[in-house]
């Protein structure tokens, strides 16, 4: 595992390596994790474009996920690892006391692929969220579907689909009610100005 690795300071490409299949899981929480909470722009937008990049791998099948040389190559001290480690471990133990391998459909290859477009449009939700709070039940669900197929637990994954259920409708309503806002500023503006109609 990493203790293996000799080097003082661990790259992504190392980490990466290690997870192996738990790899895409734990990227998915990652990357769910700072939504949880109100962030300002860009924060949603950046986790859901790196979000809709993991998710289209997921649906194309691959064993484990691609990222830039330049991701691969940066690096991190082995004692930062360690104290992630350290904290995540009570958390991930916390969550194995009640949670275990169930509704294996989602560990096969049809079923990621499947899960895979779920994160997808959770991604394309997260991109066009309402700023500060819209984007946290889309936070919770990516998180609790990556924590699902960390743990192998479908019924885990399945709740987080649900929570992402209203998150995409949050999302799709923020942008129905703008798109209203505009065409409606635009068409009373040209019943306002004389010509601007023709």
């Amino acid at each position: 595992m990493l203790a293996s690795q000799e080097s003082e300071r661990l790259t992504v490409g190392d980490i990466i390596a290690v997870l192996r299949d738990r790899a895409f899981a734990l990227l998915v929480v990652l990357l769910g994790l700072p939504n949880c909470l109100p962030m300002p722009p860009p924060i949603p937008l950046v986790c859901g474009l790196l979000l809709l990049v993991i998710a289209v791998q997921i649906v194309a099948g691959m064993s484990s996920p691609w990222l830039p040389k330049r991701v691969l190559g940066q690096s991190v001290a082995r004692e930062t690892v360690a104290k992630a480690v350290t904290r995540a471990v009570p958390l991930l133990r916390r969550l194995e006391r009640w949670s275990k391998p169930r509704m294996s459909v989602f560990e096969t290859a049809l079923g990621m692929r499947g899960t895979g477009v779920l994160i997808l449009a959770m991604a394309l939700a997260l991109i066009v969220a309402p700023p500060f709070f819209g984007q946290i039940p889309l936070g919770l669900a990516v998180s609790l579907i990556g924590l699902g197929l960390v743990e192998r637990d479908g019924v885990v994954v399945l709740i987080g689909v649900v929570i992402g259920g209203v998150g995409v409708g949050i999302s799709i309503g923020f942008v129905y009610t703008l798109f209203a806002s505009v065409m409606s500023a635009l068409h009373w503006l040209s019943q306002s100005i004389p010509g601007l109609a023709s």
